[in-house]
């Protein structure tokens, strides 16, 4: 069997992946330069260091608040009118923060407020577009896909506070936020050239936003993969925030830069990740995912302490180097890791739970560092943080990273037909389901064994609750008993139901006496 491709460039032989991978970098590049140029007026306006954090909060809180539904949204209707509508949204409001800065209008406040809505288009449109940018793409080719993604991602941090930075010290902040209208405007055309595949028709009914959400968080909840990597993602993000957080205050306290130097070291964090990323494909095929996380947390943890412990800029600048480096190796694994083992269901809502847990630790991190160097200090703030990174890599251990195979995320046809005489409405509920089995004698426990696997599935696809109980009268009869909240619920659930489960149902049933069948009952709520 030939091994996966490693090569960065063969996503980008497919023009529908290359159009929106251009077109999302410049995108990108837009959001760093508002970003860098919010922060450093944020600085000029008050001198307050938590304010500057702020902005930090204010672009990525949203993804905290909002990432979830919006994946709902993108698994469960038009993703193409999603995204539109979010970027459409979002020119309104860099507009007029445009408008307001270069007439002299726009306080801390309002800056806050409209990078804050420039966040919310930015969180909406977010989960729709990375599961559908990969769509062009043979799945095993995914990685490297992911991996190019991150890499204009990163490319336009270097880029884009760079950028800023000298347009800021030349022209000042509105024309830096006027910069950012037109390359939402160049994503918004991407969208309209190459627009997302439409979800296969089904026949079932559609999930609404609460329920879809819900069984997203409950997905991962049950799905030990998906849940090992949320944890992981939001223990690093929250240390690494610090960094990135503290660094208009490290440029302005540490290293008595200006505007072009803080955009300067977030360059050098943007060139290490692009670097690391022409490589990355390598390096995780050789040495795997546990290593890459672990080297790059160390690695990002040794990027504070220089930070907090020399004034010397270039030492400083080769440490955001290999910083950028680091975030970048850990986090496209993260990533790719988390898209590669969801089932196409649920992928925008992964993807969603991703954002949420790396953005939306990254928020609250980055206020809370702010508040911690106005507190104790710049250098031991970044020594605490340097810590919990270091804290946070013992988690290898209890939940291990590993991508999920075909197998995990292919979705099977269902065991048996549904034979209901009156099918009940959607809405109808809550469902009780009872699967009987009939099993050789002297099989019980290797049977209770097998079983008791059946309860992630069950409970990760949509049951409330899930239990297996034994027949007094005939003790070689067993019950698997679930219940899901309705008629919807478990035809969607049924279909849900991927090629590695179905395996496992095949062990079960081989516990099955000489001549036995499963039997599946189905009761509906009337009291």
């Amino acid at each position: 069997m030939s091994s996966p491709p490693t090569s960065l460039w063969s996503p980008l032989r497919q023009p529908a992946f290359r159009g929106l991978w251009i077109c999302g970098g410049i995108f990108f590049v837009g959001s760093g330069m508002q970003t860098m140029a919010a922060a450093w007026l944020m600085v000029e306006l008050t001198g307050s260091s938590f304010l500057a954090a702020l902005v930090q909060t204010a672009v990525f809180l949203p993804m905290f608040l909002l990432a979830l539904p919006a994946g709902v949204l993108a698994d469960t209707t038009d993703r193409r009118r999603l995204i539109s509508g979010a970027l459409m949204a979002q020119v309104g409001a860099c507009a007029l923060l445009t408008l307001l800065v270069l007439g002299g209008w726009g306080g801390p406040a309002s800056v806050l407020f409209l990078v804050f809505v420039c966040g919310c288009c930015t969180a909406v449109l977010t989960p729709a577009w990375n599961s559908s940018v990969i769509d062009p793409v043979p799945r095993d080719e995914w990685p490297q896909a992911i991996t190019a993604v991150s890499i204009a991602y990163n490319a336009a941090r270097a880029v884009g506070p760079t950028l800023a930075g000298l347009v800021f010290a030349q022209l000042g902040a509105g024309w830096v936020f006027a910069v950012t209208v037109t390359t939402t405007l160049v994503m918004w055309e991407s969208i309209r050239r190459w627009p997302p595949k439409a979800h296969p028709p089904s026949k079932l009914p559609a999930e609404r936003l609460w329920g879809g959400t819900l069984s997203g968080l409950r997905f991962a909840w049950h799905s030990r993969i998906i849940l090992a990597q949320l944890v992981r993602v939001m223990a690093f993000s929250a240390a690494g925030s610090a960094l990135w957080a503290l660094l208009p205050v490290i440029a302005q306290r540490q290293l008595g830069t200006g505007a072009q130097g803080f955009g300067l070291l977030m360059g050098c964090l943007g060139t290490g990740a692009v670097a690391v990323g022409l490589v990355l494909g390598r390096l995780r095929a050789r040495f795997g995912m546990e290593v890459i996380v672990g080297v790059g947390g160390v690695v990002f943890a040794a990027a504070m302490l220089v930070a907090a412990l020399t004034k010397v800029a270039w030492v400083v600048y080769i440490a955001m180097l290999f910083a950028g480096a680091a975030w970048m190796s850990a986090m496209s694994t993260f990533n790719t890791a988390t898209q590669a083992s969801a089932p196409q269901w649920v992928r925008s809502r992964a993807v969603a739970m991703h954002m949420v847990a790396a953005l939306g630790a990254f928020a609250m991190g980055s206020a809370f560092w702010g508040a911690a160097s106005d507190i104790v200090g710049l250098a031991p703030t970044l020594y605490v943080a340097a810590a919990l990174m270091g804290v946070g890599l013992l988690l290898a251990r209890p939940m291990p990273l590993r991508m999920g195979g075909l197998h995990e995320v292919t979705q099977a046809t269902p065991w048996d037909e549904l034979f209901i005489e009156a099918e009940p409405l959607p809405e109808a509920g809550p469902v009780a389901v009872e699967v009987g089995y009939r099993i050789a004698p002297g099989t019980d426990a290797a049977f209770l064994d097998t079983i008791s696997r059946m309860k992630a599935p069950r409970r990760r696809d949509g049951a409330t609750f899930w239990r297996v109980y034994k027949d007094l009268g005939e003790p070689s009869r067993y019950v698997e008993r679930f219940i899901v909240e309705s008629w919807a619920d478990y035809l969607h659930q049924r279909a849900r139901a991927t090629m590695a489960d179905q395996a496992l149902e095949t062990e079960v049933r081989a516990f099955l006496a000489p001549g036995e069948t499963v039997r599946m009952s189905h009761y509906i709520a009337e009291r």
